[in-house]
């Protein structure tokens, strides 16, 4: 969507709502007249939801606009969503234009004067990876690699201690906190991936949200279309990995929970059209986290359930131990 588009639908939901950021700036944070206040916090994916919830603890009240499944890449807020934003007093948001159609509104909002914070804008950018389809942008899917998220984490705590100084010291006890069970997660994906054959050591996707993984945890990465959903596999695309599952005869390839699954199916046809086998070894979750509530609801449960799934799928082994007894559960059942 062209800026100049952005600009006028943002206005015309901020006019339908009877919201003007400019003639009601936001404080820099909760006033502190109303210290017992909850801090309405509002962000955009499950991922960057979790992560926030974990390190406010009870004492802000953290809503997700993109529900589960939902795709962060085409997602366009609607009037109640942009209310929403208005309303809150600290917005948290992945960043790296992961939430595209959503760029503008956080430009208009940082300048109300809103705390407004892209969770991954403190990464060193030597550390970014820049794809070719993506050029001029980094690839946003940072959460693929547990250890970088970790620092989004960090983020989180230094960025609410700022608004928030009250409770900066629990805020920074709850981020360490977490960042332990982080530490345990990265070196569960690392040991089951590694247990893969290297010749069947390749991750086989929809769209290509596992770059970071690949460097992270050592596995080849391929897929159907870019780095956006926004762009279209073409029978080119589809093709050439066609040919790739023909030459290494994978015993697996992998739908994702957030992306149309025809792209994947056309290229299992293409490999059975010339005699080869290809099965669907399960559902990831990529741009968008399992229904809240469930282990997979979590950003540790995401990540532990793709491990085990692809480990199992691609003839790895699974080790009985992680996250109190949590990492790979279901997939053992």
């Amino acid at each position: 969507m062209p800026t100049t588009h952005r600009i006028g639908w943002f206005v015309a939901c901020l006019l339908a709502t009877g919201l003007t950021l400019g003639c009601n700036p936001a404080s820099p944070g909760p006033n502190p007249s109303q210290k017992n206040r909850t801090i309405k916090i509002v962000t955009t994916t499950g991922m960057v939801t979790d992560i926030v919830r974990q390190v406010v603890g009870s004492h802000a009240e953290v809503t997700g606009l993109i529900e589960a499944g939902g795709d962060p890449h085409i997602f366009k807020p609607k009037v109640s969503h942009v209310k929403q934003l208005s309303e809150a007093d600290v917005v948290f948001y992945s960043g790296l234009m992961l939430e595209g159609r959503m760029g503008e509104t956080f430009t208009q909002l940082q300048r109300s004067g809103k705390p407004v914070f892209a969770v991954t804008e403190s990464l060193d950018k030597e550390y970014l990876q820049s794809p070719p389809d993506f050029a001029g942008h980094y690839d946003p899917h940072v959460w693929m690699d547990v250890k970088a998220w970790s620092k989004c984490v960090e983020h989180v705590a230094e960025s609410m201690s700022k608004v928030d100084e009250a409770h900066a010291a629990e805020y920074r006890v709850n981020a360490d906190a977490y960042q332990k069970e982080l530490a345990i997660l990265h070196e569960y994906v690392k040991t089951s991936i590694r247990s893969i054959p290297e010749s069947q050591r390749v991750l086989v996707t929809a769209h290509d949200a596992f770059e970071y993984f690949s460097r992270a945890y050592d596995i080849e990465v391929k897929s159907v279309q870019g780095v956006t959903t926004e762009s279209e596999a073409g029978v080119q695309d589809v093709n050439r990995l066609v040919d790739f599952l023909v030459e290494r005869k994978l015993p697996a390839i992998f739908v994702e929970s957030s992306v149309n699954q025809k792209n994947i199916e056309a290229v299992i046809e293409g490999a059975k059209s010339r005699g080869v086998t290809v099965n669907i070894g399960g559902q990831l979750f990529s741009d968008a986290m399992g229904v809240e509530g469930s282990y997979e609801g979590t950003y540790i449960g995401m990540i532990d359930h793709n491990a085990t799934l692809i480990t199992k799928a691609l003839g790895g082994e699974v080790k009985d131990k992680g996250m109190n007894g949590k990492l790979g559960l279901e997939e053992r059942k």
